[in-house]
């Protein structure tokens, strides 16, 4: 969604023109009253007309990060809108952070690739903890700065030296920035100014060519001039400047809410603040707020957004109205918009229920556009309706008045932040340590030795050294890594190792392709038997189904939207649906669920969740109650956990219609339960049943939509999918917000482990602490008592009776218990939200 067309109206209402009017002749800071929400509409009109570099401090991280995706929804294609993250961002030395840093020094120093081609000023948007922090001097900065050009002369070594003492690093392939490599005669590069790596093409010492390349495939793409490279660390020099100093002279500086700004800094240390919370931070290594401000005012172009208020203050100009609020009274919504058409305004809704705020204009008799042409302004006295949101409606009187959510209905979902890159790929990574089991696709199951480098004549190779029976040892270059995997066995026994130089694996193999093709005979069977019988194909989205996904309280990753999709298409068409939805835990794949099990509750039909364990039940049951409890939908739960009076009732609510959706483990299997018009059966990780409840889940499954999600899909349903027989949709695409897995590996420390456990603790978090042994977990968890008394401890194997393992877990999930000492039963599917710490024994 871009509105960047409508920045053109701000240059219409007085107060506006006036502002960028002083703005443009520097007459000293400029102050004004602006609504929070308008304030990146603001910023972006101002760049539309004085096109100078732009710094908008703003108090914190959060407030930064939502500043910035605001002016990319209202900032055109031509504008360049960065992002100063904090130093590490409370991560000390996270590379991502170090390499937008040094992205947004080198286009304030005018040598970013960008600026090269002529585009915009740059608006850089930072938090008063990251414009405040000292950083590589600009002087040095710009001295380091080495431009390479085709045809130019090049000594190599110095070349790889000098980029050395830049910061970069050399590494195999040049995948992500900051990186550098040397193949023979190619030299490649990825600066943090620039968005893609280039490629060197040396002729003796002479660079012949130039080119982009794609660092995940390593193709070259188009060939450019030359390549600027840039500091790829700001430690590679003293920290002696900061943001403002590589501000050009005539440059824009606005600050939002001095009074945050000043708190933020003030609060500068190891615990106070914005700042991070590394044990080697000082104060040192920031401005304080006066020696900040100083820097602050002395720019040629200063505007100060103050605290907003409806009326206003007396010394500052108020740009911008507040919108009144509806609650989804949408007559009452209605009526105000045609008020504002009437007045000659603009009106544009952004809504992520346009479709049902169109119904009821459409009730009332009032026109809607859609957005169709971003080139030129809609007409006065129109209303604009686009699909999309925005965290607060406000008005530009007279000119504009912006609808979201939040005054038509009450709420909002804010717009997913821009999402770092995926971690470059590295081929294929073994998830093996040394001793692990391996199973070579040629020789069998072997036992993993580790990485062996072995030089023959000239040439060094690394190798995979695997174990066989008798101590016969086999040596797999890792060019053939994809033959090797990682051993997963079904008993939790030790496999046994195949001999080398025997038929022992091709028999083992061969029986195994026998028994999965008579499998596939009864499977075919079944799915054939699904693709010829008719299926209820249920209606198209209800306004109640618009309310109940409007109403999630997150936002949608592009996976999650998409498998929506795929699933309500498939429910639609008159033939069974068999569906799998694979992603891994938090992924999203409950909700997907709760939105199908809705559309078939209503056409009449009735819905059955099976899941693995008692617990699991109980979470989805807690969850599709919360979620569907505005709606005349009656859920149930069949599991230990109802007492016998409540299953029968349940039961018979099944037979008779009463209850629209169950929820249950393998009690929902036994002969007992019937249905009255069964439209929908999901199935949670279908392959922790087993073979009986399988017998019984076909039996279920022959005329009605099936939906199964897994986190881990079984090699036989996972093929089924790729080959067409099951279809699949997929769930990559991590929650918004979370943050990177970082992973320590150190010596058994206690002292260590108390430290990490004190630290989760101290922001209400809980501790999974993985212990795969069972005979000496209980001793574990007495220890870990003794080493934090503080905390309340449990341990859960699967060894344990069925009872008291799902009263240890539902313990940890209701957040009774601070640390679960527990073997691999971790896999057990529960999201537990505040389980942010994973310590391996």
């Amino acid at each position: 969604m871009n509105l960047s067309f409508l920045t053109k109206l701000a240059s219409e209402a007085p107060a506006c023109s006036r502002l960028v009017r002083d703005l443009r002749q520097g007459a000293g800071e400029q102050a004004v009253a602006a609504h929070p929400a308008a304030q990146p509409y603001l910023v972006a009109a101002l760049q539309r007309e004085l096109n100078l570099p732009t710094l908008v401090v703003v108090p914190t991280s959060p407030e930064a990060r939502q500043f910035h995706e605001q002016l990319l929804i209202w900032c055109d294609s031509q504008s360049t809108v960065l992002l100063l993250p904090k130093d590490g961002e409370g991560q000390k030395q996270d590379p991502y952070h170090q390499q937008q840093r040094l992205k947004v020094l080198a286009s304030l120093a005018g040598t970013s690739m960008e600026a090269q081609r002529g585009a915009r000023s740059p608006i850089v948007v930072a938090s008063a903890a990251a414009a405040a922090a000292r950083t590589v001097s600009l002087t040095e900065f710009a001295a380091s700065r080495h431009e390479v050009k085709q045809g130019d002369q090049i000594n190599l070594m110095e070349t790889l030296s000098r980029w050395s003492k830049m910061g970069y690093r050399r590494e195999h392939l040049v995948e992500a920035p900051g990186t550098m490599s040397h193949r023979g005669g190619i030299l490649d590069v990825f600066p943090p100014n620039s968005e893609l790596p280039v490629r060197i093409e040396l002729l003796g010492n002479r660079a012949e060519s130039l080119r982009f390349f794609d660092p995940q495939t390593q193709r070259s793409l188009r060939a450019v001039p030359s390549v600027e490279v840039v500091a790829a660390a700001e430690n590679a020099w003293p920290a002696t400047d900061t943001l403002m100093t590589y501000l050009p002279n005539d440059s824009l500086v606005v600050q939002a809410d001095t009074e945050g700004i000043e708190i933020a800094l003030d609060g500068v240390g190891p615990t106070g603040g914005d700042l991070p919370e590394a044990e080697d931070e000082t104060k040192d290594s920031h401005l304080s707020y006066s020696d900040f401000s100083a820097q602050i005012r002395r720019a040629r172009h200063l505007l100060t957004l103050n605290r907003w208020s409806a009326a206003g203050s007396e010394s500052d100009t108020a740009l911008f109205a507040s919108l009144p609020s509806f609650g989804g009274h949408l007559k009452s919504f209605v009526t105000e918009t045609r008020k504002l058409v009437g007045g000659g305004s603009r009106v544009l809704i952004v809504s992520q229920q346009a479709a049902r705020i169109s119904e009821a204009l459409q009730d009332e008799d009032v026109l809607a556009s859609p957005l169709l042409n971003i080139e030129h302004l809609p007409p006065r006295g129109s209303i604009t309706l686009i699909q999309g949101s925005l965290p607060e409606g406000w008005a530009l009187p007279r000119e504009l008045a912006v609808f979201t959510d939040v005054e038509v209905f009450g709420y909002v979902k804010q717009p997913p932040p821009a999402r770092r890159p995926s971690p470059p790929s590295r081929g294929i990574m073994l998830d093996l340590s040394p001793g692990d089991y391996a199973v070579h696709i040629d020789h069998g199951i072997a036992r993993f030795h580790g990485m062996k480098k072995v030089k023959m004549g000239d040439v060094e190779r690394e190798y995979m050294t695997l174990e066989y029976s008798t101590g016969d040892m086999l040596y797999v270059p890792t060019d053939q890594a994809d033959r090797v995997s990682r051993y997963v066995g079904s008993s939790g026994e030790p496999p046994s190792l195949s001999r080398l130089g025997t038929q022992e694996w091709s028999r083992a193999k061969q029986k195994v392709k026998e028994s999965s093709q008579d499998m596939a005979q009864d499977l075919l069977k079944l799915y054939a038997n699904r693709e010829v019988l008719p299926g209820f194909a249920f209606s198209p989205d209800t306004i109640w189904q618009q309310e109940l996904e409007a109403s999630f309280p997150y936002t949608e990753t592009p996976d999650q939207v998409e498998a929506v999709r795929q699933v309500k298409e498939d429910m639609e068409k008159p033939k069974p649906m068999d569906r799998l939805v694979c992603g891994d835990v938090g992924y999203g794949k409950t909700e997907i669920a709760l939105r199908a099990a809705f559309k078939a509750v209503m056409d009449q039909k009735q819905v059955a969740i099976l899941v693995p364990t008692t617990v699991l039940a109980q979470q989805h049951y807690n969850t599709f109650s919360q979620r569907l409890a505005k709606y005349p939908i009656k859920v149930e739960m069949l599991s230990r956990f109802r007492s016998n009076q409540e299953l029968d009732a349940a039961i018979e609510g099944l037979k008779n219609g009463s209850v629209d959706i169950v929820i249950g483990t393998h009690r929902l299997l036994q002969k007992d339960v019937s249905f009255k018009d069964l439209g929908l059966l999901v199935i949670d990780e279908e392959q922790r049943f087993g073979v009986a409840h399988k017998e019984r889940l076909k039996q279920l499954r022959g005329e009605v939509d099936v939906l199964t999600l897994t986190a881990t899909p079984i090699p036989r349903t996972l093929h089924m999918s790729l080959v067409g027989v099951r279809d699949m949709s997929t769930l990559e695409t991590p929650p918004e917000e979370r943050l990177p897995i970082r992973t320590y590996i150190s010596d058994h420390d206690e002292t260590l482990v108390r430290d990490a456990i004190m630290r989760e603790l101290a922001r209400q978090g809980q501790i999974f602490f993985v212990h795969n042994r069972v005979q000496t977990i209980a001793r574990l968890a007495h220890r870990l008592k003794e080493i934090v008394p503080e905390a309340e401890i449990a341990y859960a194997h699967g060894q344990m009776k069925e009872e008291r393992l799902e009263a240890v877990m539902l313990d940890f999930y209701q957040g009774k218990t601070d640390i679960l000492v527990c073997t691999s039963i971790i896999e057990s599917g529960l999201d537990i939200p505040n389980a942010n710490t994973i310590i391996v024994s």
